[in-house]
């Protein structure tokens, strides 16, 4: 079987920073390191970050200490009142080569999209240093001092922050075909989490390496790893959290109401609907936790349903079903949300939030193409498809088509 086929832009994007990289890292070696302890000390720092990076996390930014170092050897401008005179090419070769070597355990270990996040990290830090360095160097910024060159560095690094913010967006939009708008949005709204901690950090480390030298790099780096392990004991709370709830989801396999992998399936399928039609982030967690727990009325049931396929039981036992569901997911602690999408399954879809009208489409999906034998997708589509004046919302069967045609149609595999 062939290797899957990289979308041209993220090929392009990768051919860039492989480039840029190559000729940063010849034309260092070929003139010699400026001020090869300030380098040492923020490669060091910038390995040691990669090497803490942890995977999994949902924050976008899973190796703040690198970044920040990173971002703040872009931003030097003197070490101990002392003008350094390292530029932009020199940066990016640091940052490279630093990042490289604590990436290696990571790649060994094949943990993390590690390719991306190096494009990532060599394109940003690039953007801040031909932003700064030869300015710097030329002697531009000579009379700005105290809060105004403060401010000049907390202002490229928001503009170093929105361009990484871009690139991510565009990077994951070229890889799965995503709307850009919410992609962005998201990376946005990440970015106001652990990024903005990044930035302050990568700033405070640049003026306080210019006044008082490096010793500065280990005093601001402690507050950034303590953080680094918040948001990581944060993420595998969330972590716990989902697992718990898939948990509960598969009581309704164990006893027999549904085929095994039902939930799970129609969570991810529902998931990827939802980013097809653009809903946020936290709109597609309340959609994947509701999803895996939309079946869960059917433990009321005295006699379990054939194959579990609730999308052919009359209306009003629909809704019974539905409203058990949701009583049942709000005595779980889940959030109010998650309950509200499985209580509306029954209802016409013009009454019902989009994440109801997505769970319900593809859970009706789910259970025809098991049903219709070889043809199932098709056949299944089609059903779908003539349920739209009343069941199913035409935008989202469509966005389900999109979906499937590019995963290929299959039939549901069990299990």
């Amino acid at each position: 079987m062939s290797p899957p086929h990289l979308p041209f832009t993220l090929t392009l994007v990768r051919t860039f920073t492989l480039l840029l990289a190559l000729v940063s890292l010849a034309v260092t070696f070929w003139t010699g390191l400026e001020d090869r302890g300030v380098a040492l000390a923020f490669g060091v720092l910038i390995a040691v970050g990669e090497l803490t990076r942890w995977s999994g996390a949902e924050e976008r930014e899973s190796a703040p200490l690198g970044a920040a170092g990173a971002l703040s050897y872009a931003l030097l401008g003197e070490n101990a009142g002392q003008a350094t005179h390292h530029g932009a090419l020199q940066v990016v070769a640091v940052v490279t080569a630093a990042a490289l070597l604590g990436c290696v355990p990571h790649v060994a270990r094949g943990h993390g999209p590690t390719v991306d996040h190096l494009t990532r990290r060599v394109l940003t830090v690039g953007f801040a240093a031909v932003c700064f360095q030869p300015l710097y160097n030329r002697g531009e910024f000579l009379e700005w001092g105290g809060p105004a060159y403060a401010l000049l560095l907390v202002a490229l690094l928001v503009l170093t922050a929105l361009c990484d913010a871009v690139l991510a967006a565009a990077m994951a939009h070229s890889r799965t075909r995503w709307p850009f708008g919410p992609l962005l949005r998201d990376e946005l709204r990440a970015t106001l989490g652990i990024g903005s901690a990044v930035c302050a950090t990568g700033a405070v480390m640049a003026l306080a390496v210019a006044v008082v030298g490096l010793w500065a790099l280990p005093v601001f780096s402690l507050p950034l790893l303590l953080t680094q392990l918040s948001f990581r004991r944060y993420a595998a709370v969330r972590v716990t959290y989902r697992q718990t709830i898939a948990s509960l989801a598969r009581a309704t396999e164990i006893a027999g109401y549904t085929p095994a992998g039902h939930a799970r399936r129609v969570a991810e399928l529902s998931r990827a609907v939802g980013r097809e039609l653009g809903l946020l982030e936290p709109d597609l967690t309340v959609l994947e936790y509701a999803a895996l727990m939309h079946d869960i009325g059917q433990l009321s049931l005295l006699d379990p349903v054939p194959a579990g396929a609730t999308a052919v039981l009359p209306a009003d036992e629909q809704r019974r079903i539905a409203l058990l569901g949701g009583a049942v997911v709000r005595q779980t602690g889940v959030d109010a949300e998650v309950a509200v999408v499985v209580e509306r399954q029954a209802d016409p879809y013009r009454e019902q939030p989009v994440t109801a009208r997505i769970v319900r489409a593809v859970n009706a999906y789910e259970e025809m193409a098991r049903e219709a034998g070889p043809t199932g997708p098709l056949t299944a589509l089609e059903k779908l498809r003539l349920g739209t004046a009343r069941d199913y919302q035409p935008e989202v069967v469509e966005s389900l088509a999109r979906v499937l045609l590019r995963g290929g149609l299959s039939l549901p595999q069990a299990g």
